[in-house]
């Protein structure tokens, strides 16, 4: 069964491939294979978050319609950042990176952490992933690109728009 994906991708740092723009172009076409890539944000050039001492990112985000389970499709990112340059084991927490790849929504599931009426669906428990990403309702960064290219996607926690996520975060 396809499931739309949305991911956030970012990049602060120069590569093999080129400068950020150019990591986020990889990367996209690399997660392009992992399904049928239905959009693109244009990028946003962003302050960083966490670690202040690095330089900005550029920010983005797509629409992956995939037959991938969320686990599946969580690994198959993570090997993206690998092959592209990115150990997360070793590497500063929010800091320098070729490339960032997070799963934000993959339409209405809901993985650990959910709670409220909405949790009571039945849903499949993944111990390494919690969707909704815990952290996108905070980050504008995240929001401001996806909006451009899903404002009405739903975020199946708290039954809002992307559109009015980023209204509540923004004012």
């Amino acid at each position: 069964m396809k499931r739309t994906a949305a991911i956030a991708l970012g990049s602060n740092l120069a590569s093999e491939w080129g400068d950020r723009e150019a990591n986020l172009r990889e990367a996209i076409g690399r997660v392009g294979e992992l399904g049928e890539l239905r959009a693109v944000s244009t990028f946003y050039d962003t302050a960083p978050v966490g670690f202040a001492e690095q330089g900005n990112f550029l920010n983005g985000a797509m629409l992956l319609a995939t037959d991938l389970e969320p686990l599946e499709l969580m690994r198959a990112l993570l090997e993206i950042e690998r092959a592209m340059g990115r150990d997360r084991a070793t590497g500063i927490a929010k800091g320098p990176r070729t490339i960032d790849l997070d799963l934000l929504l993959m339409d209405d599931v809901i993985l650990p952490g959910a709670s409220g009426p909405v949790a009571e669906k039945e849903t499949d428990v993944l111990p390494d992933l919690t969707l909704p990403h815990p952290a996108m309702a905070e980050r504008r960064f995240v929001l401001e690109p996806l909006a451009e290219i899903a404002p009405a996607m739903v975020d199946p926690l708290s039954g809002r728009t992307v559109a009015e996520l980023l209204v509540a975060l923004t004012g």
